[in-house]
């Protein structure tokens, strides 16, 4: 198989090889030199390439490092086995580290790029109490969570918009310890030139556009995707008018929401509220 007849659409390890490809040349490498700067030989980054063998987690993260994909590979070895993933996330996350800007609504919890890793862990773990996955499968969506977050410290990062819903706050997580961790992480976050962070307060009410989550990804070719999910399985929207219209509503979301700092100033109250909770 030569590599031009490669077609990425085909699975995930075609998709794979194609971008490595695309990485390695980008950043002006052979196959020999990759090679050597992640100590794999010159012939298994062929076969990767051509879609012969199946990259190691270990391979990914280096790879990753050498050609300063801000963790893409990564996600992509992820997609290789996302067992522990709902149906057509993965596709998404991959999409997610390419986005040069990310918009975001969450109901209930806080979203995955902003959450701290106890923070997942204790729903992952909550999962497994209810039959959902295993324990080892609670352990790999962490794992991956912690991987998509790579992006956000990768030398250009994607600007972040998170509205969150009131609820994302209120809900309790984990316990006094894991809340009170999750709020400094927030706070720490705002601070950050390419996060923004709002709150849809519950005085909303029914102007909320959205009942469900929605994602927003923004690429560099200038194109827009969208995300939402259900309890089954994850929907990437791609048709034009139905993310514009996405797009409206998101714009529409972010007037009706908090200021950023009005919102900063509801998580440091919630924040209080969680640790004069009783125990």
């Amino acid at each position: 198989m030569h590599q031009k007849d490669v077609d990425p659409t085909s699975g995930p390890l075609a998709a794979f090889g194609v971008q490595l490809r695309r990485s390695r040349r980008a950043a002006g490498l052979s196959q020999v030199e990759l090679g050597a700067a992640v100590a794999y030989s010159n012939t298994f980054i062929s076969y990767l390439e051509t879609a012969r063998r199946e990259p190691s987690h270990r391979f990914a993260v280096a790879a990753d490092a050498v050609l300063n994909t801000g963790g893409t590979l990564e996600l992509m070895w992820w997609n290789l086995k996302h067992t522990a993933l709902l149906e057509g996330f993965p596709e998404y996350a991959t999409l997610e580290a390419k986005a040069t800007d990310i918009r975001m609504f969450e109901l209930g919890v806080i979203p995955g790029l902003l959450q701290t890793r106890e923070y997942a862990t204790t729903l992952a773990h909550a999962d497994v109490r209810r039959g959902g996955i295993a324990r080892n499968q609670a352990e790999e969506r962490v794992d991956f969570l912690l991987a998509r977050q790579r992006l956000l410290d990768r030398g250009q990062p994607p600007l972040v918009h998170a509205v969150l819903d009131e609820s994302c706050l209120r809900r309790p997580v984990g316990g006094a310890e894991v809340m009170a961790a999750q709020f400094q992480h927030l706070e720490a976050l705002v601070e950050r030139p390419d996060v923004i962070i709002q709150v849809a307060p519950f005085l909303l009410a029914e102007e909320r556009p959205f009942a469900h989550p929605v994602y927003l990804l923004s690429l560099a070719d200038g194109s827009m995707l969208g995300y939402t999910e259900s309890h089954q399985r994850g929907f990437l929207e791609r048709d034009t008018a139905t993310v514009k219209a996405w797009a409206r509503n998101y714009d529409r979301l972010q007037v009706g929401a908090l200021s950023e700092a009005a919102s900063l100033a509801m998580i440091r109250e919630a924040r209080k509220d969680h640790h004069d909770r009783p125990r």
